[in-house]
């Protein structure tokens, strides 16, 4: 309990309300007990209510701080590899050596698919959205696990986390075959996370497939710097769907469908959008003058970010292996790849971006590196997904494991009063 009171007045009374505060970051005022004095909080987009206790991701927008289970999200990145993060945020501390061990295995252990999923990727037409496919795979893992999940069971929670994580790259790559009429790769135990995905993604059964090591680890960093980002549209949404109680499968699937919206999920392909939009470095100077007019919907895709108001700590990383993918793979002199890197000095440089602190975030960067790769921006989304489900499942395994009510939001009703249906 807390001895702190914030004191709210309402026409000629007051009320009393509890003030809580966390480890770092701003404190809380709880306004459970609002509802008893008839009112509500109004608060469109929940940017101003914590809507949960967490101990997992700290987010401190004004400084640029990303912290998974206290560590700094620059030195996860370089001396961590992205199973070794699920397991920090699935158990709260980083795993010894031999925990370490143990879980590479196990993940290594649960990356295939019951031989039916095939059905369910071809009840899809060939040109249907990966997402789309992603989002109904994924909630149909439910129909195979159904039985053996009781949301209650320690054990049984962490046997569906390994088969989220483990899964989630097998079905991303899958929906990629499937667009493009492949068969579809298994995966292989003697490749790492990121290499059995990008075997999968780019390997075909004529010839042994062999990842590129600077490749690799640049799709690892991706996976680690989207593994979570604290209690954004999507995690929220899981959180929702797990607290009614229902199969952690469905949830993911539900975070899967928030993710899909190009305002979240959808930014770093809608960052290759504008590069061809922009289509040549002749044009730069015209569209940068385009996004200086306020007057002019034409939008930066990929500066600034809605959480972080001086730099995205995430960006620093990717920025550096951009550009150690774009020398391995010699592509300094693709077009929208220069153009990409002409508006990424202009807006280090130029006053008017530093100013306004839009500075290239991650989105920015992580679409090129996955354009270099060769992924079509049609899968950006789903390796996001494929990426954020550790955080989705730690996220539902936290609320779930402790008290939870289920979710119910209020509204300022502004429709019609009590009204008669007229007499005929």
């Amino acid at each position: 309990m807390t001895d702190r009171k914030a004191t709210l007045s309402v026409g000629d009374k007051s009320i009393e309300l509890p003030i809580y505060s966390g480890t770092v970051g701003p404190d809380v005022i709880d306004v459970r007990g609002l509802v008893q004095e008839g009112v509500f909080t109004y608060d469109p987009g929940f940017v101003s209510t914590a809507a949960c206790e967490s101990a997992i991701t700290y987010i401190d927008g004004a400084n640029g701080v990303l912290l998974h289970r206290g560590y700094p999200i620059e030195q996860l990145a370089e001396h961590s590899d992205y199973l070794e993060v699920c397991y920090l945020l699935l158990h709260g501390e980083l795993p010894s050596a031999e925990e370490n061990q143990k879980f590479h295995e196990t993940i290594k252990n649960h990356t295939m698919l019951h031989d039916q999923m095939r059905n369910f990727f071809q009840g899809f037409r060939r040109d249907a959205h990966p997402m789309a496919i992603m989002c109904g795979v994924v909630g149909a893992l439910s129909a195979f696990y159904h039985g053996e999940m009781d949301v209650a069971s320690q054990e049984q929670r962490e046997i569906t986390a390994h088969r989220l994580i483990a899964k989630m790259p097998t079905i991303a790559a899958w929906c990629y075959k499937y667009a493009i009429g492949q068969p579809f790769i298994y995966p292989r135990n003697d490749l790492s996370y990121s290499e059995n995905f990008l075997q999968m993604m780019f390997g075909v059964p004529c010839e042994e497939y062999k990842p590129n090591p600077i490749l690799a680890k640049a799709m690892d960093k991706i996976f680690i710097l989207h593994a979570d980002h604290e209690q954004n549209a999507s995690t929220s949404t899981v959180r929702l769907a797990g607290s009614t109680g229902a199969n952690p499968y469905a949830c993911i699937a539900s975070g899967i469908a928030a993710l899909w919206g190009p305002a979240h999920g959808g930014a770093n392909e809608a960052v290759l959008d504008m590069l061809a939009e922009i289509g040549d470095e002749s044009n730069i100077e015209k569209f940068i003058a385009k996004a200086k007019d306020k007057d002019d919907p034409f939008r930066l895709m990929g500066f600034g970010h809605r959480v972080y108001k001086n730099f995205d700590p995430r960006a620093k990383v990717m920025a550096e292996t951009a550009h150690e993918v774009l020398t391995e793979l010699g592509l300094e002199n693709d077009p929208l790849l220069k153009i990409a890197q002409r508006l990424e000095k202009i807006a280090l440089e130029d006053e008017y971006f530093v100013k306004r602190k839009l500075y290239p975030n991650v989105d920015f960067y992580s679409g090129l590196i996955l354009k270099a790769i060769g992924i079509p921006t049609s899968m950006f989304t789903v390796i996001f997904a494929l990426s954020r489900t550790i955080g989705w499942f730690s996220h539902w395994n936290e609320m779930v494991s402790g008290d939870y009510r289920i979710g119910r939001p209020r509204q300022l009703y502004t429709g019609s009063d009590s009204r008669d249906y007229p007499a005929k």
